[in-house]
This record gives structure tokens, sequence and C-alpha cells, in this order.
């Protein structure tokens, strides 16, 4: 029996200590981030203060649930049609207000 051969048990170990480091580092947190990016597109609705990925921030003025894509009014002459997945973080009420 040669000394540098392991035995199927150590190996087996050190599968499970990957799949665990795979599973804790990379796809829990995706699954979170997924899950809250889930329930935040669930909560738009007409009327919310919303900020874009590429840093606008508007009013929601048209949402429909068939389409994915949304109507975001950036102030009173300026409205942007953009894709529902932009939507980065909705913004507490009065906001758009105490940025002018």
């Amino acid at each position: 029996m040669d000394a540098q051969q392991g035995s199927p048990m150590s190996m087996l170990m050190i599968f499970v200590i990957f799949g665990l480091i795979f599973y804790f580092m990379i796809y829990r947190p995706q699954a979170k981030r997924n899950k809250e990016h889930r329930k935040l597109m669930s909560e738009l609705a007409k009327g919310t203060e919303v900020l874009t990925s590429g840093g606008l921030v508007g009013k929601i003025t048209k949402i429909s649930a068939e389409s994915d894509m949304i109507v975001v009014a950036l102030n009173d002459n300026n409205e942007v049609t953009i894709k529902r997945d932009f939507i980065v973080a909705v913004l507490p009420k009065g906001s758009i207000k105490s940025l002018q």
C-alpha cells in the first residue's frame, strides 16, 4: 500500500467541505438577494417613489402586471419608460420633494 494514497473517506470529507463552502459563500447569499428583489418587484405600485440602476429618481405613473415595462415620472414634464428589473430601491414617500 502506497503512503501517498488517501482513504476514500478523506476524499469524501474534502468534497463535503467544499460543498458547504460553496453553499454558504455563493449559493445562499445569491438566493437571498433574489428573494429580496422579487419582494421589491411585488411592492411596486402607481405613486411609488423609486431609484433606478442608472441613478434616476422618480415616481411610478404607469405599471401593469402583464408588461415588464413601467413609466417613471422624473418631474412634472419628463417621463421615461424602463424595464421593471432596473428598479433597485423603493424610496420613502417625500424623497423626491426633499431632493428638489
